[in-house]
C-alpha cells in the first residue's frame, strides 16, 4: 500500500471509529437527564461541526436527526407501555414543549402521539445500525467466496417450534436476492416498522417466500413477520398479508462469536448447516412450499439464527 492509500485508510478508520463512538454514546446515554448533542460530540473528540460532517458522510443523516430518531423511537415504547403523560414523555425525549414533540413525532411516524397511544398502529421505529456493520457487510460481499472457502465448520443447534395457522405480514421486493440488495431496493425502514407490531412471533427478518405468496413481477425475497390469524391492524402501503397453514419451524442457531463484525460469516455458516441437515432422519421434511424461511440475523452473544419450515414425514 502506498503512502497516500495508507493515509486515506487511516483517515477512514479514524472517522469510522468516531462515528461508532458517537453511536455507542447515544445508545447508552440518550435517556440521561443531562444528555445533549454537545456531550455526544465531546465523546467523539471532535467539534460539533466536524462530528456532524462525519455523521452525514457515513450515515447520510445529521447528528441532530439521528438523536431525534432514537429519542422518538423510545417515546413510542413509553406511549404503548405506560400511562405517562405526553408532556412528560416529550420532556423525557429531550423536547422542550408538547407541541414541538408532537410535530416531530408526526413528521417521523405520520401519526400524532395521542392517536398512536389509542391505536398502536405499526410505525417505522428507528433502528440503530452500527456504522461498522455496514462496512463489514460491504467487505464480506467482496470477499464472500474467499471467506467461505476458509471457513471452519462450527457447531449449530436445531430447535423445533410448532406454529398454528397464522398470517405473514411482508414487504415484497422486485429484484432483491439478499439482505444487501433488498435494503438497496426497499430501504431500511421495514425493520423498525415490523418490530413496532407487538403481536409478532419473532423480530422482523428477511424472508424467502413460498411460491404462492410471491406477487406477480416480484422476487422471492421480502421482509416480514408472523402474527396471529386474528391480526387486523391497518398496514402502510406496499405491505401485504397472507395466511399460512400450520407447520413446524426448525430454528438453526450458530455458536456465539467474538468479533461483532463477523455476523456475515456466522449467518453464512448457519445456511451451510441448513443445507447439510437431513430432517428425514428425525421424521420431518423441509416444507418451503407452505411457509417462508426467515433470516433472523446474528448477534455476537447468541450467534446467527435461521428458521426453516418443515412438516412431519408420512
Amino acid at each position: 500500500m502506498n503512502r497516500d492509500k495508507a493515509e486515506n485508510q487511516y483517515t477512514k478508520n479514524t472517522s469510522l471509529k468516531a462515528v461508532q463512538t458517537m453511536q455507542e454514546y447515544i445508545g447508552t446515554h440518550f435517556g440521561d437527564e443531562d444528555f445533549s448533542l454537545e456531550k455526544v460530540c465531546e465523546a467523539s473528540g471532535y467539534s460539533r461541526r466536524h462530528a456532524d460532517r462525519l455523521f452525514r458522510y457515513h450515515l447520510d443523516m445529521s447528528l441532530k436527526d439521528y438523536i431525534h430518531s432514537v429519542c422518538l423511537t423510545q417515546s413510542v415504547k413509553e406511549l404503548s407501555e405506560s400511562d405517562t403523560s405526553i408532556l412528560e414523555i416529550a420532556l423525557n425525549s429531550h423536547f422542550q414543549t408538547h407541541e414541538g414533540f408532537t410535530r416531530s413525532f408526526h413528521k417521523k411516524f405520520h401519526v400524532t402521539p395521542s392517536k398512536y397511544r389509542r391505536t398502536q398502529i405499526p410505525v417505522p421505529l428507528f433502528t440503530q445500525y452500527p456504522v461498522e456493520h455496514y462496512y463489514a457487510l460491504l467487505d464480506y460481499e467482496k470477499r464472500k467466496e474467499e471467506i467461505k472457502m476458509n471457513q471452519e465448520i462450527s457447531l449449530c443447534m436445531v430447535t423445533a417450534k410448532e406454529r398454528p395457522k397464522r398470517k405473514l405480514i411482508y414487504l415484497p421486493s422486485v429484484k432483491a436476492e439478499d439482505y444487501f440488495s433488498y435494503c438497496e431496493e426497499m430501504g431500511c425502514e421495514w425493520e423498525g416498522l415490523l418490530n413496532s407490531i407487538p403481536e409478532r412471533f419473532e423480530p422482523a427478518a428477511l424472508v424467502e417466500l413460498p411460491d404462492f405468496a410471491v406477487p406477480e413481477g416480484c422476487s422471492k425475497t421480502a421482509a416480514g413477520i408472523e402474527v396471529p390469524l386474528t391480526f387486523d391492524k391497518p398496514l402502510p402501503e406496499g405491505y401485504l398479508t397472507v395466511e399460512l397453514q400450520e407447520c413446524t419451524m426448525l430454528y438453526f442457531q450458530s455458536e456465539p462469536y467474538e468479533d461483532e463484525n463477523d455476523f456475515c460469516a456466522a449467518i453464512e455458516s448457519t445456511y451451510t448447516a441448513v443445507e447439510k441437515y437431513k430432517p428425514e432422519v428425525y421424521g420431518y421434511r423441509f416444507a418451503y412450499d407452505i411457509a417462508p424461511s426467515f433470516n433472523l440475523g446474528a448477534e455476537a452473544a447468541t450467534g446467527a439464527r435461521l428458521a426453516v419450515p418443515a412438516v412431519k414425514s408420512r
